[in-house]
């Protein structure tokens, strides 16, 4: 049965952990529905639980980002219960194996980090566009990083990490996939956004970052509820636009 609610409803994949559960946490905060898509069952739940303790208006939503049913039964489900969507985070994502030489790089790893990091953003958002299109100011907001910028990969001052094939080109290839998006959707109203968080962390990168999760969702929380003259196709994080 459809829910009928003046909440604003937001789904941040990926929110059973790090980043992605104080995404959901700060749009609770706010006063929205918020749902939590992620994979695994138990962990899915106890966040939920984690956030419902926390004041969150929170309800899980199974969902694999790099399975077709799997989303479009995410996408169904959020439909049935809420009747719309107001705001997407596409933040789940992986970082791939260790070993990310492209001399050595074994291409199951690239094609991993391709397939959760940017076939999942775009599989996903498509199947909840015609929940996006029925809310009156939608957003979508793409977690990124700063290590997807090609000027800053280029200048080779150490501030992108390590040589990684698969794991940063991947988000470069998720920016230009934000920047066509926006195109395509210019005369509607919605607003599509890349996001960096910083080096948050988490155990992506084995909690080695020197930013908190909260910290890391600051961007998310701003780019999700931008006034409806916001920017469009951009790129940002929490000291504004970063060079592509």
């Amino acid at each position: 049965m459809t829910e009928t609610t003046d909440k604003k409803i937001a789904l941040v994949t990926g929110a059973n952990k790090g980043i992605g559960y104080e995404i959901a946490a700060g749009l609770g905060a706010l006063g929205w529905s918020v749902g939590v898509g992620a994979r695994d069952d138990a962990r899915r739940e106890a966040a939920v639980a984690s956030l419902r303790e926390r004041g969150v208006d929170a309800f899980g939503v199974p969902l694999d980002v790099t399975d077709d049913v799997s989303v479009a039964a995410a996408a169904q489900l959020v439909g049935e219960q809420k009747g719309r969507l107001d705001v997407l985070v596409n933040n789940a994502g992986i970082t791939g194996s260790a070993d990310q030489m492209p001399t050595t790089v074994d291409l199951d790893t690239v094609r991993r980090a391709v397939d959760v990091n940017v076939y999942g953003v775009i599989r996903t958002t498509n199947a909840f566009l015609p929940l996006l299109r029925d809310a009156a100011s939608p957003r979508i907001v793409n977690m990124s990083s700063g290590v997807g910028s090609l000027t800053r990969q280029s200048a080779n001052d150490g501030t992108t990490g390590p040589i990684s094939v698969a794991y940063s080109p991947s988000k470069s290839f998720l920016n230009a996939v934000t920047v066509q998006y926006a195109k395509e959707l210019a005369d509607t109203n919605i607003l599509i956004n890349a996001a960096c968080p910083g080096f948050v962390a988490t155990d992506l990168n084995s909690f080695r970052g020197t930013r908190t999760p909260e910290q890391g969702a600051a961007i998310a929380l701003h780019l999700a509820t931008l006034p409806d003259d916001g920017p469009t196709g951009g790129y940002f994080d929490d000291d504004g636009v970063i060079p592509w």
